[in-house]
């Protein structure tokens, strides 16, 4: 190899090396130990990671809402965490607390169950869908294929929209997609 390819080479691989530090706000490397985080938790991977450097990902969003307590149990039983921790962009049709207290008695425990884990798992995910749209950008849609293999209806009453029967009330940018807050919990079909 020459020199010049020799000398290039090396200064890209310097360059990548030093751009793929972790530091915080004063400048001095991070380090995240992982075998910590596992120990306390239990849990491994990257919903577990605590990062306070970057905006919050549709989980923290959830996680730090008093208003998606029971969302928030649900996507822990059907451990879904690092699925909404991923890097997206998702969006997040996220029921409050009253929309799944508008079920039927008994439901939500029921769901809950660990023998119940995958239908939990197939009513979480199809709440979820890739995509990073405004509630105004919805309007443009009929239909969204959501991450449970299912399309779900968008109906446009106004300036209102509502995804599967559920009326999209407020709307927060997350660091991996959106979180759409509803008031029902979407059923699929299946």
């Amino acid at each position: 190899m020459k020199p010049i390819k020799k000398l290039f080479f090396a200064a890209l691989s310097l360059s990548l090396f030093l751009g793929c530090k972790n530091e915080n706000a004063e400048g001095t490397p991070t380090v995240v130990d992982t075998k910590t985080v596992t120990e306390t938790s239990g849990r491994t991977g990257q919903a577990f990671i605590e990062d306070d450097g970057s905006a919050p990902s549709v989980l923290q969003i959830a996680i730090g809402s008093p208003d998606h307590t029971t969302l928030v149990a649900a996507v822990q039983a059907a451990q879904l965490e690092n699925s909404l921790s991923n890097a997206g962009p998702l969006m997040v049709f996220a029921p409050t607390n009253e929309a799944f207290a508008a079920l039927p008695a008994g439901t939500v425990e029921d769901l809950l169950k660990p023998e119940n884990k995958d239908a939990l798992a197939n009513i979480l995910k199809y709440h979820v869908t890739p995509g990073n749209y405004s509630k105004d950008f919805l309007k443009k849609f009929k239909k969204l294929g959501q991450a449970n293999n299912q399309d779900v209806a968008i109906v446009v009453e106004g300036d209102d929209v509502y995804v599967g029967g559920a009326k999209i009330i407020a709307s927060i940018p997350a660091g991996n997609g959106i979180v759409h807050v509803v008031d029902k919990v979407i059923l699929p079909a299946n």
